[in-house]
């Protein structure tokens, strides 16, 4: 299954992993688009809060850029360099550099659109 993410205008391909996580996002945005304020956490990802809470699938796992993760249920996670710790893989984005990630993603807060499909 592969999602758009819309972000400061470039919208981005990510695959979503087989997992029932990854199932129940999908299946949330079968009902529309969906658009979070995602912050800055760490100096290494971009956290916005879901409007429902999903099923949890933790492990303990390496996440690097692009990697897309489920904490705590709740968040959804976009990750522009790495970290270590027990989440749930939702899945990755294709064709951006941790670079260009970093940058597209900027500093502060941004408004990231979630859609079903590819772009």
């Amino acid at each position: 299954m592969k999602i758009s993410i819309t972000v400061n205008g470039r919208t981005l391909t990510a695959s979503l992993y087989d997992n029932s996580s990854a199932r129940a996002l999908a299946e949330l945005l079968r009902k529309g688009p969906l658009t979070l304020k995602m912050n800055d956490y760490g100096g290494f990802e971009k956290v916005g809060e879901l409007p429902v809470s999903l099923p949890r699938n933790d492990a303990h796992i390496n996440t690097d850029a692009g990697d897309l993760i489920l904490y705590q249920g709740k968040s959804f996670v976009i990750y522009y360099d790495k970290n270590s710790w027990s989440f749930t893989p939702l899945g990755k984005i294709e064709g951006i550099s941790k670079s260009g990630l970093k940058a597209l993603l900027g500093a502060g807060s941004v408004t990231v659109q979630l859609s079903i499909g590819g772009a």
